[in-house]
């Protein structure tokens, strides 16, 4: 099951009053970032470029995007995934009421068969934090807090099992973007907590741990810039910039280029 598949759980998620303020400002740090992105690459190419959306959510980018006339001309063409139908179902009718079914595109689709996408694009990006949702197929979120052992995450399989097949769906020139990835310290982890107890979730991870999860299904994994670097094995290190979204080492984009 998704983790957004449980409704009371969608509408909690994009339910502002639910959301933390150090979430809120890390939506918006994320999005000035993108659009500076995407102009690059739309002065760079010359023309309107094609963006693929890994976890659209309720289309909150496109929304932003299309309401800024500077911004949305240059977006040709925008195609999101998602692996859960609520999410779908939430996104198409915003976009149906925004009138943006002419360039936007929601699909409900598992991110880890991206290597059988077949369309290729200028920008993949994921945003608000999807980068770090991605955990092992096993993982027990009924049993975690009682056991002994703890998650080794020196490796994250889906992690790089997605965002190399995202790479690879890049034009040249392109590039793959995490629009936001927390931050691993203890701070941000007390913020997380803080996050999902707001949303009447209980944590079942501790300051072992370099990820949030929770018994509802919920997992928000934490990086340093040296995991990072480890897991975007595929793209060398000069083509990964690292870009700090506070002053308070909560959370970072990513940019990959190609």
């Amino acid at each position: 099951m998704a983790m957004y598949d449980n409704t009371n759980t969608v509408e909690k998620s994009f339910d502002l009053s639910y959301i933390s303020e150090h979430l809120i400002q890390a939506q918006w740090a994320e999005f000035i970032e993108l659009k500076k992105v995407i102009t690059e690459l739309a002065i760079k190419k010359n023309a309107p470029i094609s963006i693929l959306d890994i976890g659209i959510g309720n289309a909150r980018i496109p929304k932003h995007l299309c309401g800024v006339k500077e911004i949305w001309d240059v977006v040709g063409e925008y195609d999101g995934t998602d692996n859960a139908m609520a999410c779908v179902d939430i996104s198409n009718k915003n976009i149906a009421e925004l009138h943006i079914q002419n360039k936007v595109t929601a699909h409900f689709f598992e991110a880890t068969n991206l290597d059988k996408w077949q369309k290729k694009y200028d920008l993949v990006i994921t945003t608000w934090f999807t980068a770090g949702n991605f955990y092992p197929d096993n993982f027990s979120f009924e049993n975690y807090k009682n056991s002994v052992q703890r998650l080794d995450l020196s490796k994250n399989e889906k992690f790089e099992t997605i965002f190399s097949a995202a790479y690879n769906l890049l034009n040249p020139g392109g590039e793959l973007v995490l629009g936001a990835c927390y931050l691993d310290n203890e701070s941000t982890r007390q913020k997380q907590e803080e996050s999902y107890n707001k949303m009447g979730m209980t944590v079942i991870t501790d300051a072992q741990d370099s990820f949030t999860a929770t018994k509802e299904g919920f997992w928000s994994q934490r990086f340093t810039k040296e995991k990072l670097y480890s897991y975007l094995h595929f793209a060398a290190p000069e083509k990964i910039i690292i870009t700090p979204l506070d002053t308070y080492n909560y959370a970072m984009q990513v940019r990959i280029k190609k």
